[in-house]
């Protein structure tokens, strides 16, 4: 006759102490890691333990400060915003080359003092290379060119201004009588 099969009392014995054992191998092991985490983390921890309560007006202004900044990062991503033609930034008219121009120009000076002033390309040439003798402004490079076509476009001399010069050739000249 064969025995049926039941575990003995040896087996039994033995799964249940395996099974307790491992419980307190990974209880030690999870104990170790929370004891190695502290030590790691103890600055952080005691600092938010440790961290100052904000009152409703501190927290008002903390607030109205983030929306400052929001603002500030809104307006610094219209930037380089372009209407109607104009670089709004810099009041340069907008085409392919204005960052170069920009680059060049701006770093030294404002923009105005290029969009005030109308001059030919030679015209141009020569304030540049004044500037380079006396001001210190480095060779342009293969930039030159770009810069001294963008500045004979846009900021040419124009025909147009308050009134046409006087041709005094044609002027009937007469005495003033004051005398009478």
């Amino acid at each position: 006759m064969n025995k049926p099969d039941r575990p003995s009392l040896w087996s039994g014995f033995m799964t249940n102490h395996w099974n307790i054992l491992t419980t307190l191998v990974g209880f030690f092991v999870l104990l170790l890691i929370g004891c190695l985490g502290s030590l790691i983390l103890q600055d952080d921890i005691q600092s938010y333990t440790n961290r100052k309560k904000w009152t409703k007006e501190e927290l008002k202004l903390r607030n109205h400060k983030a929306e400052q900044r929001q603002m500030i990062a809104a307006a610094e991503s219209n930037f380089d915003r372009v209407e109607n033609g104009i670089h709004v930034r810099t009041g340069f008219k907008y085409d392919a080359n204005v960052y170069t121009v920009i680059k060049a120009c701006t770093s030294c000076h404002s923009a105005k003092l290029v969009t005030q002033n109308r001059a030919t390309r030679s015209g141009w040439e020569s304030m540049l290379r004044w500037m380079q003798a006396t001001q210190g402004l480095p060779d342009l490079g293969k930039s030159e060119p770009i810069i001294l076509d963008y500045l004979a476009k846009y900021y040419a001399p124009t025909e147009t201004g308050r009134r046409a010069n006087l041709d005094l050739s044609n002027v009937k000249w007469y005495i003033l009588d004051l005398e009478n």
